[in-house]
C-alpha cells in the first residue's frame, strides 16, 4: 500500500489552492520546470472552482496539517462559544494541535487508512457537481501522471474518479467526532458550495456525519476565511 499521508500532502500541498483547477498547459509547465512546487496540484485539478487559493499560513502548512489545523481551530472555537460570523471575518492562523489532542498529527487515529479516507472524500467532493465525465477523467489522469505519484497511487485515483462514491463508507470510516470534523473539513476545502449539487452534497454528508449544526457552521466559516481570491 502506498503512503496515503504523503499523497494527501500532495493533494493539498503548500502554496496551492484547495479548489482551483489549473489549465493543462500551466500544470505541465509548473510540474516540469519546478517539480518541488507540484505539491497540491493533484487537488487543484480535481477542484470545481477557479480563482481562489488558500491564504496565509494555511497555504504554507498545506496537506494533512492544514486539514487537522483548520478542523482543530473550528472545533476549539465551537467549544468556546464563539460566533461563526466572528470567525469568518478574519484569516485563520493555523497552529499545530496539542500533542494530546485527537487532532494531533501524531494521533493514533491518524492512520494510513484514515488518510486514504480523506483523499477519497476530496475526490468525491470534486465530483459533486457532475462535471467529471470520461473525457475529463482522462484529462485529469494525464496531469496526475506528470506529477509521478507512482503506479499504485495513480491506479487508486483513477478508480475513485471512475466509480460512484459510497458516502456511507466514507462516514463509517470516521469513528470519532474529531475524525468526522476532519472529513467534513477536507470535503469543504475541496469545493465552494456555489451550486445546488455541491450544496446538496455537503448537506447530505453533514447529515450522515451527525455533527451539530453549530459545529458545521464553524467549519464552514473557518474554511471560508482560509480562502482568498487568487
Amino acid at each position: 500500500m502506498f503512503d496515503a499521508k504523503k499523497l494527501l500532502d500532495q493533494f493539498l500541498g503548500s502554496q496551492m489552492s484547495g479548489g482551483m483547477r489549473e489549465k493543462a498547459g500551466q500544470f505541465g509547465d509548473i510540474a516540469k520546470n519546478n517539480p518541488l512546487k507540484t505539491a497540491g496540484l493533484a487537488a487543484a485539478i480535481l477542484g470545481t472552482k477557479t480563482g481562489r487559493k488558500l491564504a496565509g499560513n494555511v497555504a504554507t502548512v498545506g496537506g494533512i496539517a492544514a486539514i487537522a489545523g483548520l478542523g482543530y481551530l473550528a472545533y476549539k472555537n465551537y467549544q468556546s462559544g464563539q460566533a461563526p460570523q466572528t470567525v469568518a471575518q478574519k484569516e485563520p492562523e493555523i497552529l499545530p494541535p496539542p500533542a494530546a489532542s485527537p487532532f494531533s498529527l501524531q494521533s493514533p487515529a491518524l492512520t494510513n487508512d484514515f488518510a486514504l479516507t480523506l483523499i477519497r472524500a476530496m475526490i468525491a467532493a470534486a465530483k459533486a457537481d457532475g462535471h467529471i465525465d470520461a473525457a475529463e477523467r482522462a484529462n485529469i489522469m494525464d496531469k496526475v501522471h506528470v506529477v509521478d505519484l507512482g503506479s499504485e497511487a495513480e491506479a487508486f485515483i483513477a478508480n475513485e474518479l471512475a466509480n460512484p462514491v459510497d458516502i456511507d463508507d466514507l462516514v463509517a470510516a470516521a469513528r470519532t467526532e474529531e475524525q468526522k470534523v476532519e472529513l467534513y473539513t477536507a470535503t469543504r476545502l475541496t469545493i465552494d458550495p456555489d451550486t445546488r449539487a455541491e450544496r446538496g452534497y455537503l448537506d447530505l454528508l453533514a447529515g450522515r456525519l451527525g455533527l451539530p449544526d453549530a459545529l458545521l457552521d464553524h467549519i464552514d466559516a473557518t474554511v471560508s476565511s482560509a480562502k482568498v481570491q487568487a
